[in-house]
């Protein structure tokens, strides 16, 4: 029953209304109103995630693999998928969503392959591209590369790891651990021993499989931190911040439960309990096997972990992060076709750190030539596809200061604005250092054989995906 002055605004609508007395608000039967207010009051869900059918088509438009899951679909419609792609993207005007009639065609493209699902309603979208990146992954699980040729060698595999990823239109068990449990491959053969249901399909821990047995139980803790830099020319930070991962790899027998402490100040930090601190996690996600309301109750990341690698966290630190390695560059140019590049590199992280495998890329001019280097530590390439230097140093202790002068020579010395310049960008790796100060400060293993293992931990701070830019420094002009 909804309250008559709910419906006020759908104008004098006949329907059926109970009141219980003098005074008391009206109330009317849903069920009693005319179809057409229904929906005004009565809205339908959110849409769900529902697939009509999924195609796998090679770079032509050609179905390698089809499943039709629901039969509300015309399989033939398939045949307008490649035509309004190819429309689309010489309009410019290609999406990631095409429509012929009232047919929906959700796509994503992977190496030289397209996976296409179909559908009539107005289906979930996220859910939908969520569901076809993960049939990729547990595909690429199964045949290493998934391609054209490897779909072909193994459609019979395919077609059954499709009945099982998706049952009339919606996701079912999607873990590739799980589904390599009754369907296995011996090169390209289909093995389908089991006849019952695995147990871990129905069981409450879907990602781990029961049985496991190891002859020497570990575990494996790597906390990894990118640090993502933007330094503008005066110096100043433009762009700062942590991302950071732990994942494990857990060789451990049977069900262990596994219970991760982390040091008590940036774990209040990184929750948020205490306001007062300047760091504050973001962005913090758990695999699924982390008990989320033990986590809201005492901040203890409790869980049973996967057999074998998997991230357990990943989490974002907005802070301000000095550069660890500081990059500054002067260019001076001469009036005869001549041109030389200093680049000064600083370690400014602890002393009883060392960065490996550092690599500085130093934008040249396109029309330079005749590169010559003088580096006081490590090995400096002109590498003239790119325009760019690339000056390696195996290991850069902290505190320690390296030198690097490159000399060109130019066809012509024109004035360049500092502003049109690409950046210089860094990449290193920082073993048994991590930024944001996060330690694991114990990792607890209980499992009823009562067997012990041994958990490693290992730190490591690396340069984030996009490099580390840096702004050129002065530029003088000598005769």
């Amino acid at each position: 029953f909804l309250s008559a002055e709910k419906v006020a605004h759908l104008g004098h609508l006949p329907f059926k209304s109970r009141s219980p007395g003098p005074g008391a608000p009206t109330w009317v039967r849903i069920s009693s109103l005319p179809s057409l207010a229904r929906p005004l009051l009565c809205p339908d869900p959110a849409p769900a995630m529902s697939a009509s059918a999924i195609f796998i088509l090679d770079m032509k438009g050609k179905p390698l693999i089809s499943r039709n899951y629901k039969g509300d679909v015309n399989m033939a419609e398939i045949d307008h998928f490649m035509p309004l792609l190819m429309q689309k993207e010489e309009e410019g005007a290609l999406t990631p969503l095409l429509t012929h009639g009232k047919v929906h065609f959700l796509w994503i493209k992977h190496s030289n392959l397209y996976l296409v699902a179909t559908t009539l309603k107005n289906a979930n979208a996220s859910l939908v591209y969520s569901f076809l990146y993960k049939a990729v992954e547990v595909f690429s699980e199964y045949f290493k590369e998934l391609e054209e040729e490897s779909i072909r060698d193994n459609f019979v595999i395919v077609y059954e790891l499709l009945d099982e990823l998706m049952d009339f239109g919606f996701p079912q068990t999607t873990d590739s651990k799980i589904l390599q449990e009754y369907i296995t491959q011996q090169g390209n053969k289909l093995e389908t021993g089991r006849s019952r249901v695995p147990p871990t399909v129905t069981n409450a821990v879907s990602w781990r499989s029961e049985g496991i047995k190891y002859k020497k139980n570990e575990v494996f803790i790597d906390v990894i931190e990118s640090v993502n830099l933007l330094v503008s020319a005066n110096g100043s930070v433009l762009l700062s911040e942590i991302v950071g991962t732990i994942k494990l790899k857990v060789f451990l027998s049977g069900m262990p439960e596994l219970r991760l402490g982390l040091n008590d100040r940036v774990l209040f930090e990184l929750t948020g309990r205490n306001k007062n601190k300047s760091v504050e996690l973001e962005d913090v996600k758990f695999h699924q096997c982390v008990r989320l309301s033990r986590f809201d109750n005492d901040r203890t990341i409790s869980f049973i972990p996967p057999d074998g690698d998997f991230e357990l966290m990943s989490y974002r630190l907005n802070t301000q992060v000095k550069p660890l390695i500081w990059i500054e560059s002067v260019i001076e140019k001469f009036s005869h076709s001549r041109v030389e590049i200093m680049v000064k590199a600083k370690g400014q992280f602890k002393k009883q750190s060392v960065a490996n495998s550092v690599e500085i890329a130093v934008p040249v001019p396109s029309d330079a030539d005749s590169p010559r280097f003088k580096t006081s530590v490590g090995s400096a390439k002109y590498l003239p596809e790119k325009n760019v230097v690339i000056w390696n140093i195996k290991s850069f202790p902290g505190g320690k200061e390296y030198l690097m002068r490159a000399h060109f020579g130019l066809p012509s010395v024109e004035k360049e604005e500092v502003e049109g310049r690409p950046p210089i960008a860094v990449k290193f790796e920082i073993p048994y250092f991590t930024v944001s100060g996060i330690q694991v400060r114990y990792m607890k293993i209980i499992e009823k054989s009562g067997y012990q293992a041994l958990p490693w931990v290992r730190y490591i701070t690396q340069s984030g995906g996009k490099r580390i830019p840096m702004r050129w420094g002065a530029t003088q002009t000598r005769e």
